[in-house]
């Protein structure tokens, strides 16, 4: 994965599922995609991000970094203080195990958010 434009496309179908879902971008040390997973939340407006299953899936796949994304079905992709309290987690989690949270992005129908960008990762 080269760039943003790279994960865009890879999580770009989340935005026509009608239900939160996350997913997980794992990749080696040069940006390369190891493997991909995807977690449903079987809710419109909450996600609990599986922060063992991403952590064991990280390991598995030996890689050095994670990209995650998921969507907003409300349209507003404005990260709520529960995803960036989860991001948090996440990147703390996986920092322990010396993988690195690269991005997560929220998609909706009305564009995305990037924490990278917003200087929250």
């Amino acid at each position: 994965m080269r760039d943003a434009g790279d994960a865009c496309a890879l999580f770009a179908t989340l935005v026509r599922e009608r239900e939160e879902v996350a997913a997980f971008a794992y990749l080696d040390s040069a940006g390369r995609l190891l493997g991909l997973r995807h977690a449903r939340s079987g809710a419109r407006d909450m996600l609990d991000i599986p922060v063992r299953d991403v952590a064991a899936d990280a390991l598995a796949f030996d890689a050095a970094a994670v990209v995650m994304a998921h969507n907003h079905p409300s349209g507003d992709p404005t990260p709520s203080a529960a995803d960036r309290e989860a991001t948090r987690q996440l990147a703390r989690a996986l920092g322990a195990l010396g993988v690195r949270l690269l991005d997560h992005l929220v998609l909706s129908e009305r564009g995305l958010t990037s924490f990278r960008a917003l200087g929250l990762l």
